[in-house]
């Protein structure tokens, strides 16, 4: 039993619950906003993020190392201080920069080492390299450290790989208790989540969901979907896999993903979620919807004088027309960008608040078949 995460309401599979933290409550299901080098694409300030009802934001360990550098964050007072952001923040491990560097990487039992994207240099990162970067960013959730397999690798290397990033898990929840233990730590309390891997292999996930459950962790995610495999792919291993994690603990799926996606993950049992669409696809002109993407590039939008959806309360809606986005777009001003972001985030905060209502009356069936069906119709046109 977690002595941080209370199961409120099971409905099926789907499950509502929250997770007390030392920066604050978090209700789950939650989408996690990505702001992969402490700022949210998009010119988004932490006011915003409050004011649309952001629970917990995300940055990147990696590109926070290779710049501006965790120990001059550490210096700092660590990321929450370096924000302005009172509320949680989950730092990944590093380990999914080792699955998109695959070009520049050597992959050995200490660790990987590898360039920098920025300028070539040679870095080391191992299980302790990465528990001793998230301490010095002093996140409330840090990532263990993993290597990420394709979808597409073989059976050999990924059962390989699988038993590794066992053994860096180990690693790293040594290493974290040791770090929480030092009276100059930030974040003394800083939490610790597992990754599931396996690729496409149900067995080898099963299996590795097992082991990690053992360790007794804060909390465990599921890793290496989203990253080449279909939906139906994605949504068959989080069937076979989520049932052999606690439901008595927060499960996180990586990088995922589409609101579909989100709304088929919370119904297979899932409580977290990120992805860098909502804030990627709005600096491009794309919002969501409740009846699917639409994209604000488009004539047809010329003379449109609704707001993006009609009775959401996000900032951009309550005082800006299509009409006046599309033009902001087609002049290339920055403000089209930041109020589509803000549009686009807010959605996916508030999905969650009707994804966590639904959970607790008891209708969430219909709520999945009614929000599907209502988004991919539109989405088909």
């Amino acid at each position: 039993m977690s002595k941080n995460y209370k199961l409120i309401t099971v409905d099926g599979r789907a499950k509502r619950g929250q997770l007390t933290t030392v920066h604050g409550t978090v209700q789950t299901p939650v989408f996690m906003n990505v702001g992969t080098v402490a700022a949210i694409k998009g010119a988004v300030s932490t006011d915003d993020l409050r004011q649309i009802g952001t629970q917990v934001e995300l940055s990147n360990t990696y590109h926070l190392h290779v710049r501006t550098g965790d120990e001059a964050i550490r210096k700092l007072g660590g990321l929450h201080r370096l924000m302005n952001w009172d509320r949680p923040i989950l730092t990944d491990s590093g380990g999914f920069q080792v699955f998109s560097l695959a070009t520049l990487r050597k992959i050995k039992e200490e660790g990987v080492t590898f360039r920098s994207h920025i300028d070539g240099h040679k870095i080391f990162m191992g299980p302790e390299e990465s528990m001793q970067i998230q301490s010095n960013l002093a996140s409330t959730i840090a990532m263990a450290f993993d290597e990420c397999p394709s979808s597409r690798a073989d059976r050999e290397y990924v059962q390989a790989s699988v038993d590794r990033t066992y053994r860096w898990l180990v690693r790293c929840r040594d290493k974290m208790a040791q770090l929480n233990s030092l009276p100059d730590t930030i974040n003394p309390h800083q939490m610790l989540f597992g990754i599931n891997q396996g690729a496409v292999f149900e067995d080898i996930r099963i299996e590795h969901a097992r082991r990690i459950t053992e360790l007794d962790l804060d909390g465990y995610a599921v890793g290496g979907l989203a990253v080449g495999e279909t939906h139906e792919e994605m949504y068959r291993i989080l069937d076979a896999t989520v049932p052999h994690l606690p439901q008595d603990k927060p499960v996180y799926l990586m990088g995922v993903g589409t609101p579909v996606n989100i709304v088929e993950g919370v119904y297979r049992g899932v409580d977290f979620f990120d992805c860098v669409y909502p804030s990627r696809n709005g600096r491009h002109g794309h919002a969501y919807t409740h009846h699917g993407k639409i994209n604000l590039n488009n004539a047809r939008f010329t003379f449109d004088e609704t707001p993006i959806e009609e009775g959401c309360q996000c900032p951009a809606c309550r005082s800006y027309t299509r009409a006046y986005i599309h033009h902001l777009f087609k002049a290339k001003e920055m403000l089209g960008m930041r109020l589509l972001v803000l549009h686009n985030l807010y959605f996916y905060n508030h999905l969650m608040e009707e994804i966590r209502d639904a959970i607790d009356e008891h209708r969430y069936e219909s709520f999945r078949r009614d929000f599907i069906d209502a988004y991919e119709d539109n989405e088909s046109k």
